[in-house]
């Protein structure tokens, strides 16, 4: 059932006026500081004076005033961001401080206002195992909104992931260089992503950001429970108060985080990490200064 209009409302501006907050006073400084235009343009001419690059003399002018000119130039800024959101239903967890989902959301908007402050074009592909929606990159604060109420309201039509056909598709119509964030759990493989992620990573910028749940890494002992897979529906009994259950659990989940870390790295991807336990702006706000340090 789809919600009321009042209900979309309230939601989006509660949303917008939660982001709004965090982008005036940690996102917006960070977001665009790590994220440099797609180069520098021509401004304008003006007199040589001592100390400037005489490689930026421009002999035409010079030449015609009879006196030494430099070329001015500006960066160029205008970006285009596209946030690929997994939507799928294990992201529909929660032990925390807000589901995952929830958590992902606001991280989306975010980046979807902190573009709309820096004059960016921002778009949006919601994934599960297929192409939920496609919005195409746009600027202004009212396709900001539009982008923030389909986040919260989009129906889906699937329940699993297939990220692969989400980047494929973005591959082939991508034609100009963009910033490209993939919000996910990354409760998958992620080998299974490497060829179009490889495509996508040739002449954009991306950055992968990691949404989970503490009890995806470790399980307390609270007796026997059932467990259900989100996407598929299957359930199992569990003994929580076996240890050896409890340590294999951990051990596998640290082995599945020390591959996807490693996996991001060996592709030189940037990869952040954050959990619904914590305040996940304070992390991409010290993970945005840090990239901008790597690559100024």
């Amino acid at each position: 059932m789809m919600p009321k209009a009042k209900q979309v409302i309230k939601k989006v501006r509660s949303l917008d006026i939660r982001t709004k907050n965090l982008v005036d006073g940690l996102m917006q400084g960070a977001y665009l500081s790590a994220f440099k235009g797609r180069g520098i343009e021509f401004s304008d001419v003006r007199e040589y004076v001592p100390g400037d690059d005489i490689r930026s003399i421009d002999w035409n002018v010079t030449a015609r005033m009879d006196a030494p000119y430099v070329k001015e130039f500006v960066e160029e800024r205008d970006l285009t961001a596209i946030i690929v959101f997994d939507a799928s239903n294990s992201s529909d967890f929660g032990t925390q401080l807000a589901l995952k989902k929830d958590q992902s959301i606001e991280i989306a908007a975010s980046i979807a206002m902190s573009a709309v402050k820096n004059n960016d074009r921002i778009g949006l592909l919601i994934a599960t195992e297929d192409i939920e929606l496609f919005v195409p990159p746009k600027k202004g604060r009212r396709h900001a909104l539009k982008i923030i109420r389909e986040l919260v309201y989009h129906p889906l039509k699937h329940k699993g992931t297939d990220l692969k056909k989400s980047l494929e598709f973005l591959a082939g119509i991508v034609k100009r260089k963009s910033i490209i964030f993939v919000i996910s759990d990354f409760q998958f493989d992620v080998v299974a992503i490497e060829k179009p992620l490889g495509v996508l990573n040739r002449k954009n910028d991306i950055l992968c950001i990691k949404v989970e749940d503490l009890r995806e890494k470790e399980i307390p002992d609270v007796g026997t429970i059932e467990l259900e897979d989100t996407e598929t529906g299957e359930c199992v009994l569990v003994d929580t108060s076996d240890k050896e259950f409890r340590e294999n659990y951990a051990r596998m989940a640290k082995e599945k985080e020390k591959e996807t870390i490693d996996f991001f790295r060996k592709k030189k991807i940037d990869f952040l990490s954050t959990t619904t336990s914590e305040n996940w702006f304070l992390s991409m706000q010290k993970f945005f200064k840090e990239r901008r340090r790597k690559y100024r």
